[in-house]
């Protein structure tokens, strides 16, 4: 069982680790929202206009889809999914930013802001690394 789990952990590599825990998180948000939406949406009034709710569900499951699909793919095709999941974070980022200032919708749309931003942000950080190395001085198991 070990053995088949460092296999499939060097066939993701970082890269696909960090992809497929960004696309898991994104398809659990989207469904979260199809099931049970949030319930104060004052941070989210401008992104309401674009599209409903279910719709900004589906967006996210589908840019989770595509982080996970693009998990197997070789580093220099793998992409997609980075981008995907920063392109759904982004809109959300700024609608609570925007409901925050200059609105004064919502006091505390900062903190939503803030956390879609990092989550999203670290894929345009993640998109530019390397994969490392795979390491050789590694004992094999029996």
């Amino acid at each position: 069982m070990r053995a088949a789990a460092r296999r499939l952990a060097t066939r993701l590599g970082r890269r696909g680790t960090i992809l497929v825990l960004k696309g898991a998180i994104a398809v659990l948000y989207g469904y979260g929202q199809l099931t049970q939406p949030v319930p104060d949406r004052r941070g989210l009034r401008l992104l309401l206009k674009l599209m409903p709710l279910d719709g900004w569900a589906w967006a996210w499951i589908t840019a989770g889809a595509v982080a996970l699909f693009c998990a197997w793919l070789p580093r220099h095709r793998d992409w997609p999914g980075y981008l995907a999941v920063w392109a759904i974070t982004a809109p959300w980022s700024m609608g609570y930013l925007v409901a925050w200032w200059p609105l004064g919708e919502y006091e505390r749309g900062w903190i939503p802001a803030a956390i879609f931003g990092a989550f999203g942000l670290v894929c345009l950080v993640a998109i530019g690394w390397d994969e490392p190395p795979a390491r050789t001085d590694l004992p094999r198991e029996p």
